[in-house]
């Protein structure tokens, strides 16, 4: 899908997984975000439409981070990018949090793997 041979030839930088990693954990944190969103959708309660916003912000930045950093070879626009997925992921936890409770849990683990990804982001910025 993307340029392996640009990706193979970076510095990875400490405690980079291996590539054969990614799949399954995308895999679990994907299910876990959409159980979220699931169970914030069949939640009756009033002033859900930041839920919504944030929700589909963090979508939109996660799908957008990967044609920035392997197909535009961009790793500081990729870092922008994750920077704000953070934030919204964070933004999304609190709100759905607020509106029942395991909706916000189920989205801690994906919260700890995009902090986790944006150390990596780093990583690669800094070391090439």
């Amino acid at each position: 899908m993307y340029n392996s041979i640009w990706y193979n030839s970076l510095t990875k930088p400490f405690l980079a997984p291996p590539d054969a990693i990614f799949a399954p954990v995308w895999g679990v944190l994907y299910i876990l975000i959409f159980a979220a969103l699931f169970i914030y959708i069949f939640k009756k309660a009033e002033n859900k439409e930041s839920g919504y916003l944030f929700f589909g912000i963090q979508l939109l930045l996660n799908i957008i981070w990967s044609p920035i950093f392997f197909g535009a070879h961009s790793i500081l626009g990729a870092l922008i990018v994750i920077v704000f997925l953070d934030t919204f992921v964070f933004l999304t936890i609190r709100k759905f949090y607020s509106i029942k409770n395991s909706a916000g849990i189920l989205l801690i683990p994906y919260f700890i793997w995009c902090l986790f990804a944006t150390y990596l982001n780093i990583g690669y910025l800094l070391l090439n």
